[in-house]
């Protein structure tokens, strides 16, 4: 649901593209499942009533849950947060490599009463007993827009946090990505860390602008935001971060309002003090969106995106380029997915993990335009880039009698982590109106 705000009137407008009612009775999923990854079943992590009212800020009557995202350590525990809609907070469970959780319920996290918290981002460290949290609280600080970006942390496993801290203080309606002036996303924002205990946050506004924050003490002071790119009802989206070994930093957004939008991408090699001048990756006649950035040890920047030719709300396929550390190029971008198969009419909102030179890419599949998600779209690269393996489904994502994809306020999410022995952590949310809502986990292992 994308929803206009003003002073004198609440307006709900409702897309008639991604956010139609979830009927899938005329073209199923076709794609086989993916067999490189041995899948163990999956895990119901929670589950919610299905319904929406009526907008009515802060006071609506939303019961649901939905808005995961997974972290996944290198000891194999996998970190899930997702949004609790009903009570307004953001949950936490831990999954240890062994199946186990580590809470006998969900931690809530805490956060500013009777506000709506949603679309969390987690981190989690190598020992696991550090848990980063970055979401989006639909505050109204006096601007048109609601919405401020908060974090917080844990260091003893998730069991309790620190803060939460407001990030953005801004009027401007943080964490909001607009493509025209009635119709955006929640959720434009990232998170990610170092191993030297810096912690980096990006997001953008709902007039445009892209900004950026770091932390040098693990997340226990920020400095002021950086003012990335962006602003003056030129919107930017979807900012994603990767960090490098040597200091790095990759941001990555998507910009344009409309049909026309492309993907802009800055550096910094100095941890984040200063970044170059914007520049775009490459430039198209048609629209894209949703840019996920990973660094393999080489040092190359590895980017994947969704691009419609037919502009904004066609049909998407997910792109690839990499960006050679020493020639400073991109590479011509390939096609991972698109629509010559009939297999779907759609692949979009993509998330990408590296693991040594595989590359795993997982995306959203829409079986008609117009209508909503439904189930996971993955592929693997095994040498780093150079192809990709046919996509095929995430076993157990596409179940029609649990409804759609969630994602109900957007589908900026961050669904998917990998770990350097080949472990990969999937998550997705599902609704079926009227009947229930569940966030699941698929967790499994790269077959070499």
């Amino acid at each position: 649901m994308f929803l206009v705000r003003s002073a004198v009137i609440i307006i709900i407008i409702g897309i008639a593209v991604y956010f139609a009612p979830a009927i899938f009775n005329n073209a199923p999923v076709d794609l086989p499942a993916f067999e490189m990854i041995e899948w163990d079943d999956k895990v119901n992590v929670a589950t919610g009533d299905a319904y929406m009212g009526p907008w009515r800020m802060n006071a609506s009557e939303f019961h649901l849950v939905d808005d995961p995202s997974v972290s996944l350590n290198s000891r194999g525990t996998a970190a899930v947060a997702w949004a609790d809609y009903e009570s307004q907070n953001i949950k936490l469970q831990l999954f240890e490599s062994d199946g186990t959780t580590r809470f006998d319920e969900p931690v809530t996290v805490p956060s500013e009463p009777n506000i709506f918290s949603w679309f969390p981002r987690v981190l989690l460290s190598d020992d696991g007993n550090k848990v980063y949290l970055l979401w989006q609280e639909i505050v109204f600080s006096g601007g048109s827009h609601g919405g401020e970006i908060f974090f917080s942390f844990s260091e003893d496993g998730g069991q309790t946090f620190e803060g939460p801290v407001n990030l953005s203080n801004t009027e401007a309606g943080a964490g909001k990505g607009r493509f025209t002036a009635q119709r955006w996303f929640n959720g434009s924002y990232d998170l990610a860390k170092s191993g030297d205990g810096h912690i980096y946050a990006a997001w953008t506004e709902y007039e445009g602008a892209v900004w950026f924050s770091r932390s040098a003490d693990g997340g226990r002071t920020f400095l002021s935001p950086y003012h990335i790119d962006g602003g003056n009802y030129n919107p930017a989206r979807s900012p994603e971060i990767a960090v490098g070994a040597d200091g790095e930093i990759y941001i990555a957004w998507s910009k344009g309002e409309g049909h026309d939008s492309d993907i802009f991408y800055t550096v910094s090699n100095d941890f984040g003090e200063t970044f170059g001048e914007p520049k775009s990756i490459f430039e198209s006649s048609g629209h894209s969106d949703s840019p996920s950035l990973a660094i393999s040890e080489n040092g190359d920047l590895h980017t994947v995106w969704s691009e419609s030719e037919e502009g904004l709300w066609g049909a998407y396929r997910i792109k690839h380029s990499r960006l050679n550390r020493e020639s400073g190029d991109f590479s011509v971008p390939e096609i991972i997915s698109d629509t010559s198969s009939g297999q779907v009419a759609s692949s979009a909102y993509p998330a990408m993990a590296l693991s040594g030179e595989y590359i795993f890419v997982l995306w959203d599949l829409f079986p008609n335009l117009g209508q909503r998600p439904q189930g996971l779209g993955i592929s693997v690269s095994e040498n780093s880039g150079e192809s990709f393996s046919p996509p095929g489904v995430v076993p157990g994502s596409v179940d029609p009698a649990l409804g759609s994809n969630g994602s109900r306020q957007g589908l900026y999410m961050n669904k998917l982590d990998v770990n350097r022995d080949g472990a990969i952590a999937v998550v997705n949310s599902t609704f079926s109106e009227g009947e229930s809502s569940h966030i699941w986990l698929f967790l499994g292992t790269l077959q070499e």
